[in-house]
């Protein structure tokens, strides 16, 4: 099979190359799966950058999330499942063999089905940013009749976050900082949209709540915004975060939060119990199977090494709105 790789840490125009190898056929409770989109996100391009797992296993097939078809199954799984559309999970997460390549062999629970209707395309789209927005909405329970804040309201978490938390019943609040992230937030149903850019956050936020504040914030940026949580949120809310580029050494006004029980729950998604992840695939493939979640694709890159470059470099440096997806072999 035809694959791309790397095996130094570094600019993707100067590690990764392609290859042919043999595909791995799957172990005991393991899947293959024929690749037909891969999509790359923030998280494939710093782990090649930073080259961070080379000291565990190499060379690297990057790509942690895709979707494609079972071609063969290992000891254990049901052999009927062969033919089914899936959708993929994390596949590099922990492991040298990701989705930039024509097949994937990974453990079948991290391989949900896809729905009936739902097209490999937007299967791809899910996965990393799927889950994280999964998780930050719904880790401390239902948020019905709650007001939820999503930072980022139109980024690849950030709009599956909206769309969530309007399904989950909650008057929702996004931040973007374009004109046309603002739009196409409230596009996904968020009641109010902030240009944080533009607007005071924290008086819209308690504007809009007539002073009561956010009862979940879902946050891509908790550095720069740690000082806004004691204002903006009620009392007994939980801030979840999943990310702080800008600052990941961030200083707490303690007591701000402390004297509001404000709880703050960071996570990685690849640390939660595989029970835990299961349950958010399979409800995000109701939200699926309902046609309640759209997606939005902002470059489709050919499955060539200098289009698997393009699309590492179009993450990179933020010049895609949206996902990002590799045509492996598109049906």
């Amino acid at each position: 099979m035809r694959a791309i790789q790397f095996d130094t840490a570094g600019a993707a125009k100067d590690v990764l190359t392609d290859v042919t190898i043999e595909p791995t056929q799957p172990a005991p409770g393991e899947v293959l799966v024929k690749v037909a989109y891969s999509a790359v996100n923030p998280t494939d391009v710093k782990r090649r950058g930073s080259g961070r797992e080379l000291p565990n296993f190499s060379p690297i097939i990057p790509g942690n999330d895709g979707a494609g078809v079972i071609e063969a199954v290992g000891e254990g799984v049901d052999p009927a499942c062969v033919g089914d559309n899936v959708w993929i999970f994390g596949a590099q997460a922990g492991r040298p063999d990701g989705t930039t390549a024509e097949y994937c062999t990974l453990p079948h629970w991290m391989a949900p089905p896809l729905p009936d209707g739902v097209s490999l395309e937007h299967g791809a789209c899910l996965g990393v940013p799927a889950v994280t927005a999964y998780h930050g909405i719904f880790s401390d329970g239902l948020v019905d009749g709650m007001t939820v804040l999503v930072s980022g309201g139109a980024g690849r978490v950030g709009s599956y976050a909206v769309q969530m938390a309007k399904l989950g019943g909650a008057t929702v609040i996004a931040t973007a900082g374009t004109d046309e992230n603002t739009a196409y937030a409230k596009s996904l149903g968020a009641d109010h949209v902030i240009n944080y850019k533009t607007e005071d956050v924290a008086a819209r936020v308690l504007e809009i709540t007539d002073g009561h504040g956010v009862d979940r914030a879902c946050e891509v940026a908790f550095g720069a915004n740690i000082n806004l949580f004691a204002e903006i949120c009620a009392n007994n809310a939980v801030v979840t975060t999943y990310s702080s580029d800008a600052n990941d050494t961030p200083t707490m006004p303690f007591l701000q939060l402390m004297f509001k029980n404000i709880t703050i729950r960071p996570f990685s998604i690849y640390a939660l119990p595989e029970t835990v992840k299961w349950d958010a695939f399979m409800a995000i493939n109701d939200m699926l199977a309902s046609g309640s979640i759209s997606h939005r694709i902002g470059k489709k890159c050919p499955f060539t090494l200098d289009g698997v470059v393009a699309a590492h470099e179009a993450i990179e440096t933020d010049a895609v709105t949206g996902v990002c997806l590799i045509e492996v072999s598109p049906a």
